[in-house]
């Protein structure tokens, strides 16, 4: 008779210490789960970003996103470890206390309580604040990590991982931000209105900027505006200023051997000093020349230690392609710089819903951009050169093409080059041909 109570307490205690040990495990599944959700979603840019703020445990977030293989398979293990011996204990003491039918008991618990409690709300918490996750999960996982038996035993895992993945030692960029990535993400700032869609424009630019090449952005060989270099200081000057130009380049015998640029500052310092007919080679200052192909990123930061604002563009073979400036390379990610002797020309200009013309020396990615076409990219960089290429030869000014679907028409042509073409899209086509513009501009040329 004074043995049931006593069996009772026992009963008692050994349950109570069993349903806390169940708790603690699920607290701790739990704020693993957190963890592993937060440091995954976490990016290398955002962990840097996040200590530069001097946000609390930025600094273990940082080294853990460095090396996610090294968080990953520790919190995994002592996850499943957590989850395992807490469905275990409440199987056993369901089983104890009621028998098969706890068996059932246990089985809901684990399928219900552990995901909910222990996978299910900690995720998403965690997926609803990912920079609160990983910041206060950060430090927990660098001390659990370092704890020798689970430093050692995750060691043991990650290698028996790599041994039978295939091409286990290949590792992707994690966290790395791609430039397509970086443009949406400028998207949704937009969207939000966290930024302007002028900044949104810079980025883009700025973007570019990296892939593009001088012979995109140079004054092409036919717009140079050169001397010869016996010509006279007072002529050259006269020449600048009609120009509205405060460089020019000097050439030996043609464009091709360009051997100086003349600035402006100087022929008026030689004609101040009486010396008009001074041949503008003796004033000229030294050229600086860059291929074709180079990158204009490192061009600018070239002409800004260097402190020179125009170089000589060559070709392959040695000749002259062009000059570009910096104010080309500046225009390259703020658009375009006019002043009071730029002529305004519109690039683009729309005749209809879907008609424009457009500017023979405008890049085919920008008309592509623009106006939503699909015209074709390849070795040439403007319309002009595409029309060209199509055509097979010099055009005559109202001749047409067809280029994917869309309709090229030349419609100004300066000597042998093409200063304006028309592009007609194909939802306007059937219009076109049941009495358009250029029909009539190809009976013109016929005629």
């Amino acid at each position: 008779m004074t043995s049931s109570p006593l069996l009772a307490s026992s009963l008692g205690a050994t349950d109570a210490g069993v349903l806390a040990a169940v708790l603690v495990l699920l607290a701790v599944s739990a704020v693993l789960a957190l963890a592993e959700t937060g440091l995954v979603r976490m990016s290398k840019a955002r962990a840097r970003a996040l200590e530069e703020a001097g946000r609390r445990g930025a600094r273990s977030l940082a080294r853990l996103v460095a090396d996610p293989e090294g968080f990953l398979a520790p919190v995994l293990l002592l996850v499943l470890v957590c989850q395992l011996v807490a469905a275990t204990l409440v199987g056993v003491e369901a089983s104890r206390l009621f028998g098969a039918l706890g068996v059932a008991i246990a089985a809901c618990f684990e399928v219900v309580v552990i995901f909910v409690v222990a996978e299910a709300v900690p995720k998403h918490w965690a997926v609803r604040h990912p920079d609160r996750a990983a910041l206060l999960s950060a430090p927990i996982v660098t001390a659990l990590i370092a704890f020798p038996p689970v430093h050692l035993v995750s060691s043991a895992l990650i290698g028996l991982s790599r041994l039978v993945t295939p091409g286990g030692d290949e590792v992707d960029d994690f966290g790395e931000v791609t430039e397509s990535e970086l443009l949406a993400l400028a998207d949704v700032a937009v969207d939000e209105l966290v930024l302007e869609r002028e900044e949104r424009a810079l980025i883009s630019s700025i973007i570019e900027f990296g892939d593009t090449i001088v012979r995109e952005v140079m004054a092409p060989r036919p717009d140079i505006v050169a001397v010869e270099a016996g010509s006279p200081a007072a002529e050259v000057l006269e020449r600048a200023m009609v120009s509205g130009l405060s460089r020019i380049p000097v050439y030996a015998k043609t464009v091709d051997d360009v051997v100086g640029i003349a600035y402006t500052k100087d022929l008026i310092r030689a004609v101040r000093a009486g010396e008009e007919s001074r041949p503008v080679a003796e004033v000229a200052r030294a050229a600086h020349y860059v291929p074709e192909t180079k990158r204009v990123a490192p061009l600018l930061r070239e002409m800004q230690a260097e402190q020179y604002h125009l170089a000589v563009v060559v070709d392959e073979y040695g000749g002259t392609a062009g000059i570009v400036t910096l104010e080309d390379l500046i225009e390259e990610l703020v658009g375009e710089i006019a002043d009071e002797f730029d002529v305004d020309e519109p690039l683009v200009e729309p005749l209809s819903e879907r008609e424009y013309r457009v500017s023979g020396k405008m890049p085919v990615d920008e008309v592509n951009e623009l106006l939503g076409a699909d015209l074709p990219v390849g070795d040439w960089d403007t319309i002009g050169g595409l029309f060209l290429h199509l055509r097979g030869q010099v055009p005559a000014e109202g001749e047409r093409l067809d280029a994917d679907g869309s309709v090229l028409v030349a419609e100004k042509v300066q000597g042998r080059r093409i200063g304006s073409v028309r592009i007609v899209r194909p939802d306007t086509l059937g219009r076109e041909d049941t009495g358009g513009g250029a029909r009539s501009e190809d009976e013109e040329t016929a005629r």
